[in-house]
Order: C-alpha cells, then sequence, then structure tokens
C-alpha cells in the first residue's frame, strides 16, 4: 500500500482517528529554541533544541522525567494537549492520505506548538510515544458531487412526525437551493464511524448533590429579566460552526462578566481564515477555538473581518485590538470527564457552554419541540453523520411533554427551528451533546 503527501502541515483537515489507549503512555516531545511568539511559522520546523519526555497516564495526570506533575486531555480524537513546568503543547495526531484511504499513525504528532503559561517563549515541536501504536487505515465516506442539489422530501417529514410527538418536523424550501455536500459542510462535516461511542461520564456522589440545589429550569436569556446571549446567526453553507459556537461562547460570558455593559459580536470569518488550529470552511473544535486560539492569537470585533461564508486568505485589519481567554477546559476538567450534572453546574455557575452534536437527517427539519433522534434516515437525501458544534444557554422541563432538555443556540439563522433555537432531550446524551462540552473565561 503507497500513500502520498504526508501532512505535517497544522491547517490540512485532520482526518486522525486516534482513541485514548492509542494516546497514552510515555512520549518524546522534541522542541526547537523557545525564543519566538505567536507569529510562529511552524510549518518550517528549525533543529531539535530541547527533549521533554513525559508519561500521559489516567485520566488526565502528566508527569514528566523530572517528577513535575500537570494534566493533559485528547482533543476529540484529533490530537492532544499537555500542560506541564510552565509550558503547554498542542499538536494533532499524524495520519498520511491518499484519496479517500488514511492511515492514522496515533504514536506521532503533526508539527505542534509549544508555549509557556504566560503566551510567552514559542517554539515548535513533534511529539513521538515510546510505545508501538498499531496504524489503524480507513476509507472517508465518499463526498456527495458538487452538483447534487437537495430535495425537500415530504413523505420523510411526514415519516418523522407520525413516529413520535416530542418534537415537530417541517419543510424548508430553502433547503434546495444547497447542494447535499453543502448541507454536510454547514452540519459539520464528515465523521468517521471510529468516533462513534464517545458518550458522556458516569454520574457521581458530589456532581449529583451539586446539581440538585440548582434551579430546576435556567435560561440564560432571561436571567433576572436580562438577556445574555447574543443574536443569532447564520453560518450558510459554510462548515464554520465550530467557530460560530466559539464566537457566541465568548460573546455570552463576556456579557454575564460584565453585567451586559459589554456586548461584543466577534468575527468567525477571522478563525476561518487565520487560525492554525482549525481548518476553514471544513471544520474544526471549539475547544481549540475558544480555548486555545483565543489565548494564543486572540479574537476580534466582526467588523475586523466580516463574514464571507467561504475559505480565504487571513485578511483581517492588523490594527484591530485582539480579545482573550484567560481559561479554558473541557466540562469535567479533560476530554471524557463530562456529564449532564457537571453541564447544568458549569452552565449556571459560569455561562453558555459550546457542545458537539451528532447530526441526523431529521435533525435538519427540526421545528419545535423536545428533540430526540428518531433513527429514521431520509433516502433521498441521504445526509451521513456529522459532527456540529452549538451552543447550551439553558435547561428545563417541557410541559406538555415532561421531557427534561437542553436549551441550545444554532447558527443555522432565525428562521429554523425555534426562532434559531432548538431543545434536545436531557439527563440521556442524546446524539452525544452531554460529552464534550467546553467552558472559556474570556477577558473582557
Amino acid at each position: 500500500m503507497v500513500f502520498t503527501g504526508l501532512v505535517t502541515n497544522g491547517q490540512a483537515d485532520t482526518p486522525a482517528n486516534c482513541t485514548y489507549n492509542d494516546i497514552e503512555g510515555i512520549w518524546n516531545l522534541y522542541e526547537t529554541e523557545r525564543s519566538a511568539d505567536a507569529t510562529i511559522d511552524c510549518d518550517n520546523m528549525g533543529p531539535i533544541v530541547h527533549k521533554t519526555t513525559v508519561k500521559l497516564s489516567y485520566p488526565n495526570v502528566a508527569v514528566d522525567q523530572f517528577g513535575n506533575h500537570g494534566t493533559w486531555t485528547m482533543v476529540y480524537n484529533q490530537g492532544f494537549e499537555v500542560k506541564i513546568a510552565g509550558r503547554s503543547y498542542f499538536a494533532f495526531s499524524l495520519y498520511e492520505k491518499s484519496g479517500s484511504e488514511v492511515m492514522s499513525l496515533c504514536g506521532k504528532t503533526m508539527t505542534g506548538w509549544s508555549r509557556d503559561v504566560t503566551v510567552r517563549n514559542w517554539a515548535c515541536y513533534r511529539g513521538q510515544k515510546h510505545q508501538q501504536v498499531d496504524t489503524k487505515v480507513y476509507l472517508l465516506p465518499p463526498l456527495p458531487s458538487e452538483s447534487v442539489m437537495y430535495r425537500v422530501n415530504s413523505n420523510f417529514v411526514h415519516e418523522v412526525n407520525t413516529a413520535q410527538n416530542s418534537w415537530v418536523a417541517d419543510m424548508y424550501p430553502e433547503y434546495e437551493r444547497l447542494t447535499l455536500q453543502q448541507h454536510l459542510a454547514r452540519a459539520g462535516g464528515r465523521v468517521s464511524s471510529l468516533t462513534l461511542g464517545v458518550r458522556a461520564a458516569e454520574s457521581n456522589f458530589i456532581s449529583r448533590v451539586r446539581s440538585a440545589s440548582l434551579p430546576e429550569s435556567w435560561d440564560w436569556r432571561k436571567v433576572s429579566g436580562i438577556n445574555y446571549v447574543s443574536p443569532v446567526r447564520n453560518q450558510a453553507s459554510c462548515g464554520s460552526c465550530y467557530a460560530f459556537a466559539s464566537m457566541a461562547g465568548l460573546e455570552s460570558r463576556i456579557r454575564i462578566l460584565t453585567n451586559n455593559t459589554m456586548q461584543p459580536v466577534f468575527s468567525p470569518q477571522d478563525v476561518v481564515g487565520c487560525s492554525h488550529l482549525s481548518q476553514g470552511c471544513d471544520g474544526g473544535f471549539p475547544f481549540l477555538i475558544a480555548g486555545r486560539y483565543a489565548q494564543d492569537k486572540g479574537v476580534v470585533l466582526e467588523e475586523c473581518s466580516p463574514y464571507e461564508g467561504h475559505d480565504d486568505s487571513c485578511r483581517t485589519r492588523a490594527s484591530c485590538a485582539r480579545h482573550y481567554t484567560a481559561y479554558y477546559r473541557y466540562v469535567g476538567g479533560y476530554f471524557g470527564a463530562c456529564n449532564e450534572e457537571k453541564m447544568k453546574v458549569a452552565l449556571v455557575e459560569g455561562g453558555p457552554l459550546m457542545v458537539g452534536l451528532e447530526v441526523y437527517n431529521d435533525f435538519l427539519h427540526y421545528k419545535g419541540g423536545v428533540y430526540h433522534h428518531t433513527g429514521l434516515t431520509d433516502s433521498f437525501n441521504p445526509l451521513e453523520l456529522t459532527n456540529h458544534a452549538v451552543l447550551v444557554v439553558g435547561y428545563g422541563t417541557d410541559a406538555n411533554t415532561t421531557e427534561d432538555y437542553w436549551l441550545v443556540k444554532n447558527s443555522w439563522g432565525e428562521n429554523w427551528g425555534e426562532n434559531g433555537y432548538f431543545r434536545i432531550r436531557r439527563g440521556v446524551d442524546e446524539c452525544a451533546i452531554e460529552s464534550m462540552a467546553v467552558e472559556v473565561v474570556p477577558i473582557p
């Protein structure tokens, strides 16, 4: 088997599929000179100057060769972040790709970035694991043809409404202006079947006690009559949901921190065009954008880089001020520790949370109610499983069905769903919504 185009550029798409067991173990991190700033170009890695050996153990413990203790986390199945001895490291896992065939080389990383916790003294690095990791080969699902248009299927909508009474499906005629490929991008892009099985963590006594003390319902749009959530926006056909969810989370939390005296609207296009931690209109992760990118480089206001809805070179005005994140993490402390109870606590105490959501065909037609996946498939429009990023702003219990739900802000415009929002079953990890929530503390 021959693979071409070994990937070393962090801006490429990242179809690596690495599990916790692949990453856990002893790693050597090989760094360049630690003297650069945030503009460092790691596409052209210089000579190795530093070597750090670090053991990554369950659940999130990192220990280096000198006995210093730190933490680490997976970033979905795409890479991992380590924080130890005053430095922070992130790199995507290595893969090779030839057409639709992908070889995941999870015992090595692509070239990544390291810097100290004050966001100074930058370096480039690569990681290699001591233990052998089996190579995994799989095929990416084929993309629909760019010329195949989406067709509204009234029979499918009827089937969804007949199958259950928790929520209402409807037809959106404007969908027919998009191709199947554009729908796929808008809903988060292709997700390999190897990523399935990511689920919420088990409950524990402490989280149950803290959760039980919270109000029965919460909505950041009307806390004591005040709305702390920025307006719904429309990402169009670009796969930039992660950027919109990230900016929306930062916007809301700044409103909360300043008692609504600051109401910024941040630029998703700056992320799409400028971030080496995402893949433009091909996707990304809020942990890396609202968290690491906003801490490393900062985000800008919308007028500094207006939204274009497609990939482009970085056009952000250099004179614009940057706004930064002070702290970020997966709810629970690391990827794999999140669950409903911890999300409720983090939501009420800190503000809206960025989450991932498995999107199926029926979700595209959501109009109102408490959503759950029906299991039905639209044979006219076979939208494979995708991974969409959205913003949880509240929770409650439906008065008619008595179903517990999360209240979630989407980025498909105000005409979709319940004025741009949807409600989804809570407490059962519906569509993996309770498996990877992210919380951040922006600097107002």
